[in-house]
This record gives structure tokens, sequence and C-alpha cells, in this order.
């Protein structure tokens, strides 16, 4: 994953290609490349992204999906501007295959009011990797809300990658942010920022159990390699966080569910287990 600078409203795609042509030549058995929110087009005020905006069958993704095919891994840019099928302006993360094929994306649930102006997205997005394992997305201050995380690990996530433009002094509460949604999803999280001299930089990988891996010491671009085995997230949530805690096996047949006033909702002991652990504990 790469923490770089930002970049103009409007990025060229060739310049952008390069980066990770270069990227793909020093680490060439990198299944997964991962950029910083907005990287393809910077800070800007919003006539300038509307001007950015695309659809999602537009050139500018024909032309990353075209890329990851020829790098032959898996693409996460960052994020675009999206326009919308109502007029709408999203900031949105799209995942490319190494087929050159857009496989997933995913609208920020909760742009950054009041100083960002897209329009929220209205759902919680995984991806299955084929042959790898199952990804969950989530934009910058998506990581502020509890609810967001624990839905993609509760959907089958393994790992979260979050991809990140903060420019602002709370860096420092993400990072805790990062180890906090790790450890009570048990699962991997990867936050990726952009690097100065607009963004804070690091960058990190946290573990299921909220060890972090590995993190960008400064504010300085850097990029940041690790391997990560996701099997270890069926071991954590099978032994617990540090051999104790297996937050995913609370309940117990016959507990009554647990109203939550504040979404006019309950959690239904019946239905607390991620999705893909599931279907993991039962192959088994």
């Amino acid at each position: 994953m790469a923490q770089l600078p930002p970049h103009a409203a409007e990025r060229p795609l060739d310049d952008f290609a390069r980066e990770a042509e270069q990227l793909r030549a020093r680490f060439p058995h990198t299944r997964m490349a991962v950029f910083p929110e907005l990287h393809l087009h910077g800070p800007a005020e919003e006539p300038e992204l509307r001007a950015a905006a695309e659809r999602l069958d537009g050139p500018r993704l024909r032309g990353l999906a075209e890329l990851a095919g020829d790098l032959g891994l898996w693409l996460l840019p960052g994020t675009v501007c999206e326009l919308g099928p109502g007029g709408e302006l999203f900031n949105t993360a799209p995942v490319l295959s190494p087929q050159g094929r857009l496989a997933g994306y995913y609208r920020k649930i909760f742009p950054w009011r009041p100083y960002e102006p897209y329009d929220p997205g209205d759902r919680f997005t995984v991806v299955d990797l084929d042959g790898i394992g199952r990804l969950g997305l989530m934009i910058c201050y998506d990581a502020w809300f509890p609810e967001h995380a624990r839905h993609l690990a509760w959907l089958g996530a393994e790992v979260i990658v979050n991809p990140v433009m903060t420019t602002t002094a709370d860096r420092a509460q993400e990072l805790v942010l990062a180890r906090a949604n790790a450890i009570v999803n048990q699962v991997y999280l990867v936050s990726v920022n952009t690097a100065g001299p607009v963004g804070t930089g690091r960058s990190l990988v946290v573990d299921p159990e909220g060890r972090v891996r590995v993190e960008a010491p400064s504010a300085d671009a850097t990029v940041l390699t690790d391997v990560l085995d996701l099997d270890d997230v069926d071991r954590v949530r099978r032994y617990g966080t540090a051999g104790l805690n297996r937050v995913w096996e609370q309940f117990r047949p016959g507990d009554a569910p647990l109203e939550l006033p504040l979404y006019d909702g309950r959690i239904d002991p019946g239905r607390w287990r991620p999705a893909a652990w599931e279907e993991s504990r039962d192959e088994h």
C-alpha cells in the first residue's frame, strides 16, 4: 500500500499508471495495491470535484480496470469522485480485479460534515477476492462510527481497507480507532492515509488482535508492505483475543434479543455470528 502525496482535482491516469507500474516492478509478488482516499483527485472545492466526477462506467474506471488487468493484481486506487445515477456526487472506493474488471465498489456513507460536499452512500460493502478472502471497505471518517466496521465484519469481512485523506490533527485518534475496530471485530484493518505536505500520513496495518504489524513513522511519502494470513482471523475468533475474548461467541441458545433503541432494532443472538465465519465453521 502506498502513502503518497495528494494531487490535483483531475490527475492524468497515465501518471497514476506509471506510479502503479513502478510499485509493481519494485514488489513483483504483490497481489493487492492500495492507495489513499482521493489519490486520483486530491483536495479541491466542490465545483472542481463535480467537474472531475464520472459514472462508474466512464473512461476513468475503464482505464483503471485495464490497468489492474495489465498489472495482474487487485487494485484499490483510493477513491474517486463518482457521478451518481441521479446526479449525486459520491466519494467511491472501487475494487479492480486482476482480470481487469470492476469487482465491487463502495460509496462513503459518512462524509465528513460540514466539510465535505458528498452525498452519502446507502449500504455496507464487502467484496470477495477469488482465492484470497473477503474484503470490507470504509472510507476515512467512516472509521469513527463503530457500526460500520461491525457490519462489515458481520458480513464476513476478514480484512477492512480504509483509504484516508486526513489533513488535520486528528490522525492520532484515527490510529487508536484503527486498532479498536480491529480488536472488537477481530479483523485485519488497513488504514492508508495521504502523505505530506497536505496529508498527515501514518498509514498502518493492524492484525485481528490489535497489534500494529507495520506503520509509516511520519507524514513522509512511503510504501508499506505486508503479507496477511487471513486464516489468523479464524484462529482469533475461535480461540479468542489474547486467547481469551471470543466476542463472536458471546450469545448462547435461548438468550433473549437485546433491544437497540437508537436504531429502532435489536441484536438477535441467532444472527450474531459473521457470515463467512459461519460458512467456515459449517465446512469443518
